[in-house]
This record gives structure tokens, C-alpha cells and sequence, in this order.
């Protein structure tokens, strides 16, 4: 019986390490970090036909997975042949290795080092590159007469056609179909084909810096050791500009044709332009063996601990730190407290059905961030523009204003292409009548017309992949609670979501109707209860004109997919990569659909829900808000401290956007303390959460770039939030209260391990942040200030905390979609399990020993999930003795 319970135990495990495996494979994990540090910024002149231009780098130190701004002055404007992109524009691309001491004035790395050329292989219609500039093929010439020969590579080819091969960090050698290779694709890759300069000669972009995690042929961040000193690795921004004139010094003289050739020819390499760049360390790098305390919950404090942990990490400590809803974290917290700190907006027992547990909880502001709508859009005119719409063609729209009925709108899928194909012209699909008279979508609604009168002249092709949905989170989160409560909190919203049309008509998706009468489902739908992003409709079709056969048909989880989290969301939305399969490829064995890739450069339309630290991160912007107070309001460091002064509330105090009256305050934010139950821990393990508390609530509430500061995206938390979370932490390390049995718990697993929900019992805690309620007596200290939401920011808080803290678990990495019903990934999970299963029973036979846990299971960019002991089914167990230890 002992082996049936081994084998047992090894199935178990076995199926829920190869299940997370699959999760692993078939939806990454997202990452942290990141802000601007002007301070590191960096101006490079170009040289000969382009000295009279400077380019400029917004950050060049402390890099991680995120993006920088590129912006250059003195250029001549971009012209096109037809659409095609040729003369005057700027690429830019990201590479590694040393110095080739090619150019002494301005050092920078070979031309084979560079991740570039991975452009669309098929489908390239409105592809505005000429398969040279856009990739890394040149023509050989020992004596090069025109940009774009190569004075190297080629000369063994057909007619001298060549490729300029790819060297990885490894040593692995590209020399042929560089286009679509191993290391990186069109999907993956972070290269800048086309960049536009504007008719004043000046221009920008916003270029994804990748780290090892992303792109480990480049191996950036990972550290190396030379001359006995171990350092992360350094790479390159390079920057190659292409002009107007040849070789001979004399313009192109056929301007009907693309006459730009690669830019990692030898020739055009002549002007290329490299900055260094310098990365934090990729990987953890605390001390082999250290403690690991663990911290779980709330998204939007990823990147804040991220920064902590590295100035953490010196004193022997390490916080884990795992990713999960707030929802989840509050049930698992209340049901078993000594699975370590939790981050929530929320005091447990807030959540429909749950009460806090009877034991007393301290509650630590912790950070104050907030939920954003990012975007990508660029203008594209429309034909008959005004001229200064013309001139703009192909920049960035920095800002758009949008009410609570306009992304009511967007995550209803109410626009009339959001169901894609149910109207097409004047054939109207069976019960989508609703749809036949909406705007295809948000460019075209007149009530976002009215706000952002300058989409009236752009053209946009309003599909799936553009303006009739958004790129939104899988799971229950805080973040879509509050998304929900500022729409709920607008008239006009709920009046629309009730069925009451627009002023121009426009009527709600019946499936997300709050009218039960209206709603085909049966029953209402109720956002003041949501704290998802709901697909409700049912619509599935095969996509029109995409020759698919009828059997293989998409649904709204397919034309909208999610992405893991907000992070992925705003990492997607740089990339402006909607994530939509919307090519059928019938030559795909079996048949399948397949992405198009990121958008084309000039007209590109993504907008997401994220946080406003990724957006920050990624270089997005943001749109402004209507607020309770009727004024539309961007994220910023005032905006969100004058919604915080108005968190209401026992416990955890929470930002309510109804109450957020202030004319300045941004709807969205949100306050995340962080949570624990010191009955449930020991000693040690509190005095340690002590420390990453006064540690946050210190150093780590001085804003900066540099690791152990707090990032952008975050305000300072006020003097009298500051004030309570070091009462918090003054209270775990005087907790004299009861224990629990055994001693309690060290919360050392690395994650959230016990229960699915709340206990009975009325305990809970005061607001000061010390520990009261419940069985316990712990004591409680003095507030010295106001109520959580209150006070007012200070930007440099004050305090050198001693502390004897850790450092987190490094979370960056790329993110995907987790829903493909089309997808052969769909089955990663289940594939996994059972593999696992079966490599769990099959151990004993492999010479396997004891299975020790709880589990760690790296996930890809550093994150990792711990699995707790297994709980076998009650059926299962009472097949089994009694244990004998």
C-alpha cells in the first residue's frame, strides 16, 4: 500500500508539473520593471551624407525587458515611392558583441551581430519595404557603386545575390533564409524597418529593447565575467539612416523606383550610428541558498518589487514573487495565512460569499499605480485631408479622450465589426439586427468623433485587430473590477448597457445587456459584480474572403484574443500585434490559421487595458478619462494621489471611482497594500516581511530608474500611507498574539499554497496598520495620521531603513496569447499533465527518489510557479492506510 501511495503522489505531482509545463508553452509569463532615466540619456551625431542629423537615446542604463525612445533632428522628410518607403528614413536595430573598431569616433558592433531582416516572407502587399531594405540580402561588388552592394558577402551567388549571414551569442551562424530563421522572426523580432522623418526634419520611434529572456541569441543582461569581474552583458542600439543620395554623392535619379538597399550592407554599414547599451543583471542574483519568503498577488506592484528586490537581495533574503489575481490571492490568503504576503486592493473578505478570517490581518500600503487604456495609433490621412493632417501622416497620436460609455462600447463588442462578419453590407446574420446600424468601429463612432475630432480625416481599417475591441487580461483581477465600477458609475454607460441607444443611435451587444429582457442569454449581465472581461457573444463564422472551409470557424475569443496580463497586453500593443490569426494557410499540414504578424508601420491601431507601469514601460500612450467630476484625466503622479486621497474604507482603504470626486483625480487608480496574517507565521518569517515593508514604505517611495527605487508608473505614496505601512511593519515584529501550531509557518514556499476561500469569524484589523480583531492580542501602534487614502504626496521620502530583507523572483518575459482554439498549443496543458503523469509514475523505475515539496517550476524570463503538496481526492485517500511515519 505504501507503493500505491507513492505512485499515487508521483501521478499527482506528475500531472500538475507537466500541466504548468504546457501553461509555460503555450502562454509565457510577463515581466517587471523599467522606467525613463534621463539621466543616462545619450545624443550621437551621424556622419557624411547625414552629419547634420543627431540622434538621440532617452536611456541607455539599468535596461531591462522594455522600450526607449529613438529620436533624431536635422534630416530631410521621408519620401515614398508609391507606398513603398524610399529615401530618408531611419532603421534601427539591436545587437551584440564588442567594439569591430570599425569606426573609432563612434564605436560599435559587426554588421553580422545584428537582429535584423526578418520581415514578411508572404503577404506582403501593403508591405512597404522592397525585400532589400527589409531584409539582410545584398549584391556583391568589389568595388560597390551604389548603397546596398556588399563588398564581402554575395560573390559566389546567382548573379552575386547574397545574404549577410547572423551570428548568435553562442556561435550559432545564420548564412541563408535569414528572413525566417530559428533565432528570431517577424513575430519575435524588435528591428525598426521604417521610421519616418516628418517634413521639419525631425522624427521618432519607440524601439522594444530586449533582454536575454526575449532574445537569448543576443544574450543581453545575462552576466559574463572578464578580468575577474562578473557583469551583465552590454549590447547596441545601432541606427542606420538611408538618404537620397548614391554612393557618388549625386540624388537618386529614378524616384519612381525603391532605391534603399539592407542596412547591414557594407555599404550602407558605413553610416550606421551605435549607442551601448547597459542592462540590469537578467537572472536572480542573490546569494546561492538564500531564504525565500514568499509574496503573491496584484499585477500592479510587479514592477515596484522588482526594483525592491535588487536592493534587497545584499542582506541574505530573497522575496519570491508570483503573479495572481487579487481575487484568487485574497481566497487563498484567508483560507491559509501562512502561504507568506499577499498584494490586494482589497481587504479579504470584501469579495461577494467570503468573510475574513477570524484571525487578525495587517494591512501595509504598499504602492499606488493605476489601471490605463495604452495605444499605438498612427495617423494615416485619408484621401482629401487638410494639409496639416498630411504632414503628420505616419507620426503617433499622443492622446485620445474616451468616456465610460465609449470602452463600455469597446468591451461589449458592440461596434459593428466586432462580430466579424455577422453584417456584411445588406446581408445581416440572424440576431444581429442590433449591429447593422453601429459604427464599424470606435474611429468611426460620432461620440468618439466629437472628442477626437482629428480621427474624422485618418483612415482606419476597422477590423478585429484595430478599434472594435481591446486587447484585455484572461482572469479575475481588481484591475477589471475598477475598469467595470468607473463605467457603472456613469449614467450614460449604464444607461446604454441597459439598452437605451446612444445620441446617435448606437446599441448595445444584447449579450452584455443589464435588461434580462434584452438579453438572449436569460440573464442580465451585472459589470457592478465583474471583475473579468467577458466574451459573452456567441458569434462564430468562417472569416469573410479567407478561403477557409466551413468547418473551420472562428469565434469572438479568436478575433479578440487575451493576452496573459496587463504587461503582455502593453508589450503587444508596442508591438502593435493584435494577436488575431487572421490568415487561413490551406499549404499548413493540417490547414490552419496562422498570425499576419505586427501591423504595418504607418497604420497601426492596438489599444489594450494595462498598467499604467507597463504602459510607462513600453512607451505607450495613454488616454485620458472622464472622471466623476466630468474632466478628462491622464495617469500621472498628481492625478493619482488626488484620487488616493479619496480611498474610503475599514481596513484597505479603496479608491472608488464614483467617490473620486476631484476635478484632477484619475478614475482608475488603485492603492495595493499588502496583506498578512501574523498568527500564521513565525518569528522569523515576520521579521522579514518587516523589513520588505519599511524598505517599500522608505527608499523604495523615491522615485528613479535605478534598482531599489520606485518606477515609473508609480506615485510616491503619501506621508500618512507611509506612516502606516511602517506601523504595519512595527506591528508584525511586535506581534504577541497567538500562534499557529507548530510555531507557524516560515512562508518560505516561494508561493501561495491552502485554502480556496474565505473562513468564518468577524476578526480583522484596525487602519493603522498594527493587528487587532479575531483571537488575537497583538498590539496596535499609534496611527500619527489620517485614514489610508489620505495625505498628501511627497516625491522624496525621508528614511534610511535597516532591514533584513530578500530580493524577487525576476519576471520578465515575453508575452502570448493564452486562448487559440485554432491552435495545436491549446492542447499544451492537457499534453502536459499527462505527460507528467506518466513521468511521475515512471520515476521510481528511473531511479527517481523522494519528490520534495513544494515543487519549483521555472517558467520562461525568470518567473516561477511552486507547486504546494499534493491533495489527493477524498475517494482516493480512503483507498489508502494510514500513514506511518
Amino acid at each position: 500500500m505504501k507503493r500505491l501511495r507513492n505512485l499515487l503522489t508521483r501521478f499527482v505531482a506528475g500531472a500538475a508539473v507537466g500541466a504548468l509545463a504546457g501553461l509555460a508553452v503555450a502562454q509565457t509569463a510577463p515581466a517587471a520593471t523599467a522606467a525613463s532615466a534621463a539621466g543616462s540619456a545619450v545624443t550621437v551625431p551621424g556622419r557624411g551624407e547625414f552629419k547634420d542629423m543627431r540622434f538621440t537615446v532617452s536611456q541607455t542604463e539599468h535596461l531591462t525587458s522594455q522600450a526607449v525612445t529613438v529620436s533624431w533632428t536635422g534630416g530631410a522628410p521621408t519620401a515614398l515611392a508609391g507606398t513603398l518607403f524610399n529615401t530618408d528614413f531611419v532603421q534601427i536595430m539591436q545587437c551584440w558583441g564588442d567594439d569591430d573598431g570599425s569606426v573609432p569616433g563612434n564605436p560599435g558592433p559587426s554588421r553580422t551581430q545584428c537582429q535584423y531582416g526578418a520581415s514578411p516572407t508572404t503577404d506582403r502587399g501593403n508591405w512597404p519595404g522592397n525585400e532589400y531594405d527589409d531584409t539582410r540580402k545584398v549584391f556583391y561588388s568589389a568595388d560597390p557603386t551604389n548603397y546596398g552592394q556588399d563588398d564581402r558577402y554575395g560573390a559566389g551567388g546567382v548573379s552575386g545575390q547574397g545574404e549577410v549571414p547572423f551570428k548568435s551569442v553562442d556561435g550559432t551562424l545564420i548564412t541563408s533564409g535569414t528572413q525566417n530563421n530559428a533565432l528570431y522572426s517577424r513575430n519575435t523580432t524588435n528591428e525598426v524597418d521604417f521610421a519616418r522623418t516628418g517634413a521639419d526634419g525631425k522624427g521618432q520611434e519607440f524601439f522594444e529593447v530586449q533582454t536575454a529572456n526575449e532574445a537569448p541569441h543576443l544574450g543581453c543582461g545575462v552576466p559574463v565575467t572578464a578580468d575577474g569581474r562578473t557583469t551583465p552583458r552590454s549590447c547596441w542600439l545601432v541606427i542606420v539612416p538611408q538618404g537620397h543620395l548614391d554612393l557618388d554623392g549625386k540624388p537618386y535619379a529614378d524616384t519612381s523606383q525603391v532605391n534603399a538597399g539592407s542596412p547591414v550592407s557594407s555599404t550602407n554599414w558605413k553610416n550606421r550610428v551605435a549607442v551601448r547599451l547597459d542592462f540590469n543583471s537578467v537572472g536572480t542574483n542573490c546569494a546561492l541558498g538564500s531564504d525565500e519568503r514568499a509574496t503573491t498577488g496584484s499585477e500592479l506592484v510587479a514592477d515596484a518589487m522588482n526594483s525592491w528586490q535588487a536592493a534587497l537581495c545584499p542582506s541574505g533574503k530573497v522575496f519570491g514573487y508570483t503573479e495572481l489575481g487579487e481575487p484568487d490571492t485574497r481566497a487563498r490568503l484567508a483560507g491559509d495565512g501562512s502561504s507568506g504576503l499577499a498584494f490586494t486592493t482589497r481587504a479579504l473578505g470584501a469579495d461577494p460569499g467570503t468573510t475574513a478570517p477570524t484571525d487578525s490581518t495587517v494591512y501595509a500600503p504598499t504602492a499606488l499605480s493605476g489601471t490605463v487604456i495604452g495605444f499605438t495609433i498612427e495617423r494615416r490621412p485619408k484621401a482629401g485631408a487638410s494639409e496639416p493632417i498630411r504632414r503628420l501622416a505616419g507620426t503617433k497620436v499622443d492622446s485620445i479622450d474616451l468616456t465610460p460609455r465609449l470602452v463600455a462600447k469597446l468591451l461589449t463588442e458592440s461596434y459593428r465589426n466586432s462580430p466579424w462578419g455577422a453584417v456584411l453590407g445588406s446581408t445581416v446574420a440572424k440576431g444581429y439586427g442590433w449591429a447593422k446600424n453601429n459604427p464599424a468601429g470606435l474611429a468611426s463612432d460620432p461620440e468618439f468623433l466629437a472628442l477626437n475630432p482629428e480621427f474624422a480625416e485618418l483612415s482606419v481599417p476597422e477590423t478585429p485587430a484595430t478599434d472594435t475591441d481591446l486587447l484585455t487580461s484572461l482572469g479575475r483581477t481588481d484591475s477589471a473590477r475598477a475598469v467595470w465600477q468607473w463605467i457603472t458609475s456613469d449614467k450614460e454607460a449604464r444607461g446604454f448597457l441597459a439598452g437605451v441607444s446612444d445620441d446617435w443611435g448606437m446599441r448595445v451587444n444584447p449579450y452584455f445587456s443589464t435588461n434580462v429582457d434584452l438579453n438572449p442569454s436569460g440573464f442580465a449581465f451585472d459589470p457592478a459584480a465583474t471583475d473579468t472581461y467577458p466574451k459573452s457573444d456567441p458569434w462564430c463564422t468562417v472569416p469573410p474572403n479567407s478561403g477557409a472551409t466551413e468547418k473551420n470557424k472562428q469565434c469572438m475569443i479568436d478575433f479578440h484574443p487575451y493576452v496573459t496580463d496587463m504587461h503582455s497586453g502593453a508589450l503587444h500593443t508596442r508591438r502593435a500585434d493584435s494577436l488575431w490569426k487572421a490568415t487561413w494557410d490551406p499549404l499548413a499540414s493540417p490547414p490552419a490559421y496562422k498570425s499576419p504578424g505586427p501591423q504595418t508601420v504607418g497604420s497601426r491601431f492596438v489599444i489594450t487595458v494595462t498598467d499604467a507601469a507597463s504602459a510607462v514601460r513600453y512607451g505607450l500612450q495613454t488616454a485620458r478619462l472622464r472622471n466623476t467630476a466630468g474632466t478628462f484625466v491622464a495617469p500621472t503622479t498628481g492625478s493619482l494621489t488626488a484620487a488616493a486621497s479619496s480611498a474610503s474604507g475599514a481596513h484597505a482603504a479603496e479608491i472608488n471611482p464614483a467617490k473620486a470626486t476631484a476635478k484632477g483625480a484619475y478614475p482608475l487608480a488603485q492603492l495595493v497594500y499588502a496583506a498578512l496574517r501574523p498568527a500564521k507565521l513565525d518569528a522569523a518569517a515576520r521579521k522579514a516581511y518587516a523589513a520588505l515593508l519599511t524598505y517599500a514604505a522608505g527608499t523604495g517611495q523615491v522615485p528613479g530608474a535605478d534598482p531599489g527605487l520606485l518606477p515609473a508608473g508609480y506615485a510616491p505614496l503619501s506621508k500618512a500611507q507611509r506612516t502606516k505601512a511602517a506601523h504595519a511593519a512595527d506591528a508584525l515584529v511586535h506581534y504577541t498574539g497567538p500562534s499557529a501550531p507548530g510555531g507557524g509557518s516560515s512562508g518560505s514556499s516561494g508561493g501561495s499554497s491552502g485554502g480556496t476561500g474565505g473562513t468564518g469569524g468577524t476578526g480583522g484589523t484596525d487602519d493603522s496598520g498594527g493587528t487587532t480583531g479575531g483571537d488575537g492580542t497583538g498590539t496596535a501602534p499609534d496611527t500619527g495620521g489620517t485614514a489610508s487614502g489620505g495625505g498628501s504626496a511627497s516625491p522624496t521620502p525621508s528614511g534610511a531603513p535597516s532591514y533584513d530583507g530578500g530580493k524577487a523572483v525576476e519576471t520578465t518575459a515575453q508575452g502570448t496569447t493564452p486562448a487559440d482554439p485554432a491552435n495545436s498549443l491549446r492542447y499544451a496543458v492537457p499534453v502536459g499533465a499527462a505527460l507528467g503523469a506518466v513521468a511521475g509514475l515512471g520515476a521510481p523505475f528511473a531511479g527517481g527518489g523522494r519528490l520534495r515539496f513544494p515543487l519549483r517550476v521555472p517558467l520562461p524570463g525568470g518567473r516561477a510557479l511552486t507547486i504546494p503538496a499534493p491533495v489527493l481526492p477524498e475517494r482516493l485517500r480512503a483507498l489508502l492506510p494510514p500513514r506511518r511515519d
